[in-house]
């Protein structure tokens, strides 16, 4: 599991990155202005794993790392250094929240539709029930 927290535009955003069982999920949270230490904590602690839990599409990864043994602890540093120089968000992250947004738009107008749908048939109920009460003359 992985948090970048960068500069995006106006907002601080996070972005947590989760690789589990062949599957890649990314998920995003803005702080808005520049979140102090405290702030990155607490929303380790509280708010990140279940704002991965609501994540559901993810990208399915075609092999799992390879368990690499033992790391020197100089190449450890090097690759520690080089994912600090590193900016922004991988492709990776970028294409699983791009999916999990895609999937929300299509819940979102199913969700949508359905509920347009029972007013309109609410409202005809209405009108019909009208129609009938004024043609028994009340």
């Amino acid at each position: 599991m992985k948090l970048t927290v960068y500069f995006e535009g106006e907002f601080w955003v996070g972005v947590v990155e989760h690789e589990s069982g062949g599957v890649y999920k990314a998920c995003r949270h803005i702080f808005g202005s520049e979140p102090y230490d405290a702030e990155v904590l607490e929303f380790v602690r509280g708010e990140m794993l279940p704002l991965l839990e609501r994540t559901q599409a993810g990208i399915a990864l075609d092999s799992a790392p390879a368990d690499r043994g033992r790391v020197s602890p100089k190449r450890l540093a090097r690759e520690a250094a080089r994912e600090m120089r590193r900016t922004g968000v991988r492709s990776l992250a970028q294409e699983a929240l791009a999916r999990d947004l895609e999937h929300r738009k299509k819940t979102r107008r199913i969700v949508t539709k359905a509920q347009k749908e029972a007013e309109q048939a609410r409202r005809r109920e209405i009108a019909v029930s009208k129609a009938k009460a004024k043609h028994r003359g009340r």
